[in-house]
C-alpha cells in the first residue's frame, strides 16, 4: 500500500455539479467474484476500508482527463472520478480500463456517449465509423471549419469525432495561428468566423483539447478570438484588461515556475468562464461541465501546492505581523490571504480542515488581532474576512485562542474586544461591516456550537470568560445613549419635550438595535449569565428608555428584549420587573400611540395577551393593581378585561383557601378541646397552639414571600465633548462578578403612581452617574 503510483483520492460529483471528495486511498483492478467482472477497488489509506467498488462496464464511457484523472458515469446523474498522485498510475488503470473494454489505451475516452435510439441511427450511416473529415486550415476555408464545429453540437457521438480530429496533427493551434494572419490583416469576416469555431470548440466539453488551448502559447490567442463576437459593433478588448489592468502580485515572490503557470492559468481560464462566454442556455448548460472541473481541480492543486510550502506562508506571516512594514504591502498580504481562504472553499472538508489547521499552526489569530486593529479600512474588511472564514470552519479553535488571551495580553486588544470596537466604530453609514460581525460574534457565543464531546467544559469556560471580559464593551454604546437624560433634548423642530435617548440618530439606532439583537439571543440562550448580568447592570431599565426613540425599529427591538425576557417565565425576572416598574415605560408608549393601529401597538397588545394565557400571577397581579385605571378604556382587544378577570379568579381562590385554612383551624380546636377532657389515666392535656397565625389577608401574604434585594449602583460610561466614549477595563473582584464594585442607578425611578387621570405618573430621572473604566481610541458613529 505504500505505492504512490496507486493513490488516489475518489470524487463523487454532487446536484449543484461540484466534486464532493470521498477520501484517499489506493486503486487496484481484480476479478470480483459478486459483480462477475474485473473491478476498480479503492481502500482507504487511514483503515484499508472499501471507498469504492464498481464493475469495470464493457459499455460505461471512461474519459481520461488532464493525465491524472479517470472520470466516468455509473448511473444518471451519478459521476464518479479517480485523482491519481502520479501520471503513471492512472496509465497503468486506463490501461487496464481499455484492455476490458478492447479499446486503444490512446484514447481518451473509451465510448461514445450517446443514448440508444441515436446509435440505431447512427448504425445506418457507415460513414461515422471514420473520423470527421476537416477541411484544410486555411483562411478561405474559415466559413466551412465555423459550420462544421457549429453543426456537430447536438450530436454526442460527433462531437466526440470532432474532438479527435482536432487533437490530431496540431489542427487546433494551425486555428490559432490563423488568428494572429486575420488580425493582422483587419480580417473581421475571419476573425467572426474563428470566434464560432473557437467558442464551438469550448462547448466540446474535453479536456483534452483544453489542456492545448488553455497553455501559455496559446490562451491569450484563444481570448482574442472570443473577442469578435459578430454580435457585437465593437470588439471587447479582453486581452488589454488581462495583460494591463489585470496586475499578478507576488505579495512574497514564488519561486516554483509550476506554481505560477497554474495561478496565471486558471485566472484566465475563471476570466473566460465567468466574463467572456455568454451564458449557457438550458440546452448548453452541460457543455461547460469538463471546464469547471477543469478550474476546480486548478484550485485544489494551487492550494495543496501554497500550503505544502511552509517557508512561503511563514514570511508572509512574517512581514503581515512586522510594524516595519509599509502600509501597501500590508494591505496585499492580506488580501492575498484573503484569495487563499476563499480559494480553500473549493477543497472539500478533510482538505479543508488540514488547510485551516495550517494557517491555524502558523498563527493566523494572533496576526488578524494585529490587523484588525489597524486604522486601514481596506485592511480591516480583508481581515474581517479571513475572520469569518475561520469563525465558519472552527468555532471551537477561535474561542479556544481568545480564552488563552487575558494571560497574555490586556483587556482592551482582546480579539473578541477588537472586533466589538470595530462593530460599534463602523464607519460605514448602512453599518454593513458591523452587521457581519455581529452574526460572527452571535456565532461564537452560540451554545450550540458548543457541544463538543472533546471539551464539555467549553460552553461553561466560554461564557464566564465573555461575561467578565467583552460583555461590559458590547453594552458601552446601549448605556452611554441613555444615561444623560437631562441634557439631551429631542432635536425635531418645534419641540421641547426631553428625549432620553441622546443621540437619537438613524445611524446610532442601527447600531444600538444590532446590539440589542444579541442581547435577546443571549437572554434566550445564555440564561444563568445574561440573568446575572441584566440583574446587576439593571440593564432592562436602560434598555426600556429606547421606547422613547423616534426611531419605531428600535422601539420595537427594545420591547423584543423584554418580550423574550418575560417569554422565560423566570420569577426572579418577573420579581425585578415588578420591583423596578419596569412596565411603566411600555404602557407609556402605548398609551402615546393612541388609536393607531401599527406593529408597535400589536407587539405590546402581544405582550400582555401572553401574560395572560401562560397566566403569570404575580406580573398580572402588578399590572392591575398599578395600571388597570390607565388601561380599562383600551376596549377594542379583550387582553386586559382579560387580565382583570385573571386577577378577580386569583384573588377569589386566595380567598377561598385563606377561608378554608380558617374553617380547618377551628374544627382542629373543637377536635382536640373534645379529646382532651380524658387521657389514658384520665386527665387533662393542655393543648399547644401555634405561636403565629396565616397571615390574615392575601396581600400581606405576598407581602411576607417577598425577597428583600439591595439596589445596585452602576458606572456607567460618560460621553466625552467629542461624542466618543472613555472606558478602561477593570478586574477587580466585583468586576469579575459582573457588579464593578458600584451599585446601579436606574434611569428611571423604581416606583409609580397613577396620575389623576389614571395614566401612569412619570418617573423622576436621577442624575447621569460617572464613567464606566473601560477605553480605547474609538470614536463612536455619532
Amino acid at each position: 500500500m505504500s505505492d504512490t503510483r496507486r493513490r488516489v483520492k475518489v470524487y463523487t460529483l454532487n446536484e449543484d455539479r461540484q466534486w464532493d471528495d470521498r477520501g484517499t486511498g489506493h486503486v487496484s483492478s481484480t476479478f470480483v467474484e459478486r459483480l462477475k467482472g474485473i473491478s476498480l477497488l479503492v481502500r482507504a489509506e487511514s483503515d484499508g476500508s472499501l471507498l469504492l467498488e464498481s464493475k469495470i462496464s464493457p459499455n460505461t464511457a471512461y474519459q481520461k482527463q488532464q493525465d491524472t484523472l479517470i472520470v466516468w458515469s455509473e448511473a444518471e446523474n451519478y459521476d464518479l472520478a479517480l485523482s491519481f498522485q502520479e501520471k503513471a498510475g492512472c496509465d497503468e488503470i486506463w490501461e487496464k480500463i481499455c484492455q476490458v473494454q478492447g479499446k486503444d489505451p490512446a484514447l481518451e475516452i473509451t465510448q461514445d456517449p450517446i443514448d440508444e435510439s441515436e446509435e440505431e441511427r447512427f448504425e445506418e450511416m457507415p460513414e461515422t465509423s471514420h473520423l470527421v473529415e476537416l477541411p484544410p486550415c486555411e483562411l478561405a476555408r474559415l466559413e466551412e471549419i465555423a459550420d462544421l464545429v457549429t453543426s456537430v453540437l447536438s450530436s454526442p457521438i460527433r462531437r466526440e469525432k470532432l474532438a479527435l480530429a482536432l487533437m490530431s496533427e496540431g489542427y487546433m493551434k494551425k486555428l490559432l495561428q490563423l488568428f494572429q494572419v486575420c488580425e493582422d490583416l483587419d480580417n473581421r469576416e475571419g476573425l467572426h468566423h474563428l470566434y464560432e469555431i473557437v467558442r464551438g470548440v469550448l462547448f466540446l466539453n474535453k479536456a483534452a483539447l483544453f489542456e492545448v488551448m488553455f497553455s501559455d502559447d496559446c490562451i491569450m490567442d484563444v481570448v482574442g478570438c472570443l473577442e469578435f463576437d459578430p454580435s457585437l459593433v465593437q470588439p471587447k478588448k479582453h486581452r488589454e484588461f488581462l495583460t494591463k489592468t489585470a496586475k499578478f502580485k507576488e505579495v512574497i515572490p514564488i519561486t516554483d515556475s509550476e506554481l505560477r503557470q497554474k495561478i496565471h492559468q486558471t485566472y484566465r481560464v475563471q476570466y473566460i468562464q465567468d466574463i467572456i462566454l455568454p451564458t449557457p442556455s438550458v440546452f448548453e448548460e452541460n457543455f461547460l461541465s469538463t471546464l469547471t472541473s477543469f478550474i476546480f481541480f486548478n484550485k485544489v492543486e494551487i492550494v495543496s501546492m501554497l500550503q505544502e510550502d511552509e517557508k512561503f506562508l511563514t514570511e508572509v506571516f512574517a512581514q503581515l505581523t512586522d510594524e516595519a512594514t509599509e502600509d501597501g504591502k500590508r494591505r496585499e498580504l492580506v488580501n492575498f490571504f484573503k484569495e487563499f481562504c476563499a480559494f480553500s472553499q473549493t477543497l472539500q472538508p478533510q482538505n479543508r480542515d488540514a488547510f485551516f489547521k495550517t494557517l491555524a499552526n502558523l498563527g493566523i489569530l494572533p496576526a488578524l488581532e494585529i490587523v484588525m486593529g489597524m486604522d486601514d479600512l481596506q485592511v480591516r474588511a480583508a481581515a474581517t474576512d479571513i475572520f469569518s472564514y475561520l469563525v465558519e470552519f472552527s468555532p471551537s479553535m477561535v474561542r479556544e485562542f481568545v480564552m488563552q488571551e487575558p494571560q497574555q495580553t490586556d483587556d482592551d486588544v482582546l480579539l473578541i474586544n477588537v472586533v466589538i470596537k470595530q462593530m460599534i466604530c463602523d464607519s460605514d453609514p448602512e453599518l454593513g461591516g458591523a452587521v457581519q460581525l455581529m452574526g460572527l460574534l452571535r456565532t461564537l457565543i452560540d451554545p450550540e456550537n458548543m457541544l463538543a464531546p472533546t471539551n464539555k467544559t467549553e460552553k461553561t469556560e466560554f461564557l464566564s470568560f465573555f461575561y467578565k471580559y467583552c460583555m461590559q464593551v458590547l453594552t458601552v454604546p446601549l448605556l452611554a445613549s441613555t444615561v444623560d437624560e437631562k441634557n439631551c433634548k429631542d432635536l425635531q423642530e418645534g419641540s421641547t419635550k426631553i428625549n432620553p435617548v441622546c443621540p437619537d440618530n438613524f445611524q446610532t439606532a442601527q447600531l444600538l438595535a444590532l446590539i440589542l439583537e444579541l442581547l435577546t439571543f443571549c437572554v434566550e440562550h445564555h440564561t444563568y449569565h445574561i440573568k446575572t448580568y441584566i440583574m446587576n447592570k439593571d440593564l432592562l431599565r436602560r434598555v426600556l428608555v429606547l421606547m422613547n426613540s423616534k426611531h419605531t425599529f428600535l422601539a420595537l427591538c427594545a420591547l423584543r428584549f423584554m418580550r423574550r425576557i418575560i417569554g422565560q417565565k423566570d420569577e426572579y425576572y418577573n420579581r425585578y420587573i415588578v420591583k423596578g416598574n419596569l412596565f411603566e415605560p411600555v404602557i407609556n408608549t402605548l398609551l402615546d400611540n393612541g388609536t393607531r393601529y401599527n406593529l408597535l401597538n400589536s407587539a405590546i397588545i402581544e405582550l400582555f395577551e401572553f401574560i395572560k394565557v401562560e397566566d403569570i400571577k404575580s406580573l398580572i397581579a402588578h399590572i392591575i393593581d398599578n395600571y388597570y385605571k390607565a388601561l380599562e378604556s383600551i376596549e377594542y382587544v379583550q387582553t386586559f378585561k382579560g387580565l382583570k378577570g385573571r386577577y378577580e379568579q386569583e384573588k377569589d381562590r386566595q380567598t377561598l383557601r385563606l377561608n378554608r385554612y380558617r374553617r380547618d383551624a377551628r374544627t382542629l380546636d373543637e377536635d382536640e378541646d373534645e379529646e382532651m377532657w380524658f387521657n389514658e389515666d384520665g386527665e387533662a392535656i393542655e393543648k399547644s397552639r401555634p405561636e403565629e397565625e396565616f397571615p390574615e389577608s392575601f396581600g400581606k401574604y405576598m407581602e411576607a414571600k417577598k425577597v428583600k434585594e439591595s439596589d445596585n449602583k452602576e458606572n456607567f460610561p460618560k460621553r466625552t465633548p467629542t461624542g466618543s466614549f472613555k472606558f478602561t477595563f477593570s478586574h477587580s473582584a466585583g468586576a469579575a462578578n459582573g457588579t464593578n464594585g458600584a451599585n446601579c442607578k436606574p434611569a428611571t425611578s423604581p416606583t409609580s403612581a397613577a396620575s389623576p387621570n389614571g395614566s401612569p405618573a412619570k418617573s423622576a430621572t436621577p442624575p447621569a452617574t460617572p464613567v464606566v473604566k473601560v477605553s480605547f481610541p474609538c470614536q463612536l458613529p455619532f
